[in-house]
């Protein structure tokens, strides 16, 4: 792995790959009231707010609502949520603290169990942790250890980008799924970030982006950052993606990941559809995660895909769209078989099948 201060290093030289955006990072930590700070993105595009969860239940709740979403952004929620217990515990001795910590990392990892980056980032810190002598000294190296999760993502994605970009040529449109952007991430992106880094290099690219149902995180939040950012973007509906490839109008499939096991790539419901889509259609189809997503121990049967509210079926909003007892199967997430994806991009460069996960690790 990248060590943090290769990845700085790499970060200072790129400074150049930086589009203008006034908006804060997805998700920090507020010094002033030892609380983290988000941007609660149920609430796009019609608002832009920023909340602050000063107690565990209420960062909880903010993952669990997707008020705070997208793997590498729920691997920094997971490390500050630590940092949050550390300085909300009351314990006056080593042990009882570090038991604390145990019991809300539990908690965090509970909210949300398909994507790994989450139980990622609270181990993370848990392990830090354990190398402190007194309760201050727990604390400090909480808050640490989640600050370098959250900056090493930025260096990250910033890396993602620049391996991303060379597959991307000058004119060409991609089709994305889900919002793998900036507000999955701490910033920048990894699926967007692609994007982002082949425009900072003066490619012209355009972007479509499907609304990807039942949260429309697609219309919601990817169209939103894009134009934000001023990069051309067309929504479409879920049920076009496949006439759109038909007719030429794509040249390539960029996804991000919630998890990636040794046989398939977790993400948004709906990303397996558009891998069979490409393949059909002889068009690219490109995952890009940094390495905290892969899980090499994991397959297909080993993961638990996480079931959402019925209701987010059956209601938009307040709207009603469906009777009230219809039976609804609403999985967050689907498998995307390797055989299905060009290549993966990563901090560390694209992989290309057969995909050896052991590769990763070098």
């Amino acid at each position: 792995m990248w060590s943090l201060k290769e990845k700085r290093k790499l970060f200072r030289q790129n400074l150049t790959l930086t589009l203008e955006c006034d908006l804060m990072r997805t998700i920090d930590w507020k010094e002033e009231s030892n609380s983290v700070v988000l941007v609660d993105q149920t609430l796009l595009p019609k608002e832009y707010r920023i909340i602050e969860c000063k107690t565990l239940s209420s960062l909880c709740e903010a993952i669990k609502s997707l008020r705070i979403r997208g793997a590498p952004a729920l691997g920094a929620a997971g490390g500050f949520g630590i940092a949050l217990a550390a300085f909300l515990s009351e314990s006056r001795d080593f042990e009882t603290i570090i038991r604390d910590l145990k019991i809300a990392g539990k908690t965090l990892k509970s909210t949300r169990p398909t994507a790994v980056n989450l139980s990622w980032g609270v181990d993370r810190v848990l392990k830090a942790v354990s190398d402190a002598f007194d309760v201050q000294g727990v604390r400090e190296i909480a808050l640490q250890e989640a600050r370098d999760i959250a900056e090493e993502d930025v260096v990250t994605n910033k890396l993602i980008g620049e391996s991303g970009a060379e597959l991307l040529k000058d004119g060409d449109t991609v089709l994305t799924h889900c919002n793998a952007g900036r507000l999955a991430c701490v910033d920048w992106g990894t699926a967007l970030g692609v994007v982002r880094s082949a425009i900072a290099e003066g490619k012209k690219i355009k972007v479509i982006a499907c609304e990807t149902r039942p949260l429309n995180q697609g219309s919601r939040i990817t169209a939103w950052e894009l134009m934000q950012d001023k990069i051309p973007v067309t929504l479409i509906s879920d049920s076009m993606a496949g006439w759109v490839m038909q007719q030429g109008l794509v040249d390539s499939v960029l996804v991000g990941a919630d998890r990636i096991t040794q046989d398939v790539v977790f993400n948004k419901i709906g990303t397996y559809s558009l891998s069979i889509l490409a393949k059909e259609h002889d068009i690219p189809f490109y995952v890009a995660a940094p390495t905290s997503t892969f899980d090499f121990n994991g397959w297909e049967g080993s993961v638990k895909i996480e079931m959402r509210d019925p209701d987010e079926l059956r209601f938009f909003g307040s709207e009603q769209l469906a009777p009230k007892d219809v039976e609804v199967f609403n999985p967050a997430f689907d498998a995307t078989p390797m055989e299905n994806i060009t290549a993966i991009i990563t901090e560390k460069g694209v992989f290309y099948p057969p995909f050896l996960l052991d590769e990763v690790l070098v």
